[in-house]
């Protein structure tokens, strides 16, 4: 009786070519990924450059205690928080709003034009973006002013003006971002069975009946799964979003400034890769823990849609 090998090497001979198309990608994580993960230990030293990253002094809980004491802790992380969960928020539900009107468009070919306008910022460079929206609220030559100078109105100082630049950034993450979004959801809805649309139109329900019974439960699973994915990354400010647009403007930093932008700061003014990597590792574990309640409390109500 011929005796059986392994479970993983009899499945890594029978499949080895997928094994051999996934080796690239994972080599990839694991030295992009996996292997720094090892510097996390800086948040715990009080590094220097003679002694290296795992030849300097263990400072225990210093650098937190200095990011905690610095002040900016709490305003960095309630931005942080805020800014991604309206984000997050509004551009589903625009995501969401133009996948099913692309869906429901009757001309083919204006369909794909319009797709691919929506996708097209999504490819534009943040640095683009942050030009583009000091030309439009520069205070002496920006578009906006120039208008309202012509009508005979004062001129507005964005740039000095905390409570506009919520409202902006909001409205620039979905310039961006929408776009991307909607072709997910519309590639959910058009897998969705095309009969169930028949019996519909057989039965004389509206538009809006199919859509709410029809198509907005059959990408619920899709929904469930992208707002799970993005939870991850709700305490991970987009960088270059608020670093280009802002212009890391200081009369704003109170409403602007994030955890990211808040390391990156201290980083390049303090040299204090202690305190900037706890910081950064203070920021992981609470997106950490985030994951771990959004996908408990989906377990409890859809154990189907949850991701572990």
């Amino acid at each position: 009786m011929k005796k059986k090998g392994h479970p993983f090497w009899e499945d890594l001979k029978k499949n080895r070519t997928k094994w051999l198309m996934i080796l690239p990608a994972a080599v990839v994580v694991i030295l992009m990924c996996y292997i720094p993960m090892a510097g996390i230990v800086l948040a715990f030293k009080e590094f220097n450059y003679h002694d290296g990253i795992f030849g300097s002094p263990w400072a225990g809980f210093k650098n937190f205690e200095y990011f905690f004491q610095s002040g900016k802790a709490w305003t960095t992380t309630r931005n942080t928080i805020l800014y991604n969960a309206a984000f997050l928020c509004v551009n589903t539900l625009l995501q969401i709003t133009c996948a099913i009107l692309l869906s429901e468009l009757a001309g083919k070919y204006f369909k794909r034009i319009t797709q691919s306008v929506m996708f097209l910022p999504y490819f534009i460079s943040w640095v683009v973006v942050g030009a583009f929206i000091y030309n439009m609220f520069n205070y002496e030559f920006g578009a906006v002013n120039s208008f309202l100078r012509s009508i005979g109105q004062e001129p507005l100082d964005v740039y000095s003006n905390k409570a506009a630049w919520p409202v902006i950034l909001i409205v620039v993450s979905a310039f961006k971002n929408v776009g991307y979004g909607t072709v997910m959801y519309l590639a959910s809805i058009v897998n969705i069975d095309g009969e169930m649309f028949e019996a519909a139109d057989l039965d004389g329900a509206t538009m809006w009946q199919k859509i709410r019974y029809i198509t907005l439960p059959c990408i619920r699973p899709t929904v469930v799964i992208l707002f799970l994915m993005a939870i991850g990354t709700i305490m991970k400010g987009d960088f270059q979003m608020f670093w280009q647009v802002t212009g890391n403007n200081p009369m704003v930093l109170e409403v602007t400034d994030v955890i990211d932008t808040y390391v990156t700061r201290s980083l390049l003014n303090l040299q204090e890769f202690g305190m900037t990597s706890a910081a950064g590792l203070y920021q992981s574990a609470l997106s950490f823990v985030l994951v771990l309640i959004a996908n408990y409390a989906v377990k409890k109500v859809e154990p189907d849609y949850a991701l572990f």
